[in-house]
């Protein structure tokens, strides 16, 4: 009986899969981002992605590197980023409660929950930036983000 070749020497095949590990395809990863604490189930959560520095804050929320919005169950709302790239990343959430798609505003903050990777608190004199809020995705990772009424 006659071995059949498949076209596929070992050199190749670890050629190959080094090429797939280059390009960063075997290394996407997947981050969750859970907020908490919402006071409602109203409207929806937006969840902005940040991956470079300077993009936070994002007072006009466009300078996201990916966005999902999702709907609130039981108090939480959960997104899911796939195939990200290994880096830093910040995660900013607010409840938009009336579903207009941007953070109201009383005077100077915020009348909707907000919420930022790493910063237990959010005020005037504890402004955010992407170097404090930034975390470094190397494997997947679950991001719990408590939401603040001000």
């Amino acid at each position: 009986m006659r071995k059949v070749d498949a076209g596929f020497s070992k050199s190749g095949l670890l050629l190959g899969l080094s090429l797939f590990a280059i390009l960063g395809i075997a290394q996407a990863e997947t981050l969750t981002v859970v907020a908490t604490g919402l006071k409602n189930n109203k409207g929806k959560v937006q969840f902005s992605l940040y991956n470079k520095e300077g993009s936070i804050p994002d007072k006009e929320l466009n300078k996201y590197f990916k966005m999902k919005r999702v709907s609130i169950a039981h108090g939480k709302a959960r997104a899911v980023f796939r195939n990200l790239p290994k880096g830093r990343y910040a995660v900013s959430v607010f409840h938009d409660e009336n579903d207009n798609r941007k953070i109201d505003k009383g005077l100077v903050m915020p009348t909707e929950g907000v919420g930022l990777s790493n910063y237990p608190s959010i005020n005037l004199f504890h402004l955010p930036d992407f170097k404090k809020a930034s975390f470094p995705l190397e494997q997947d990772k679950t991001v719990r983000i408590h939401i603040i009424y001000l």
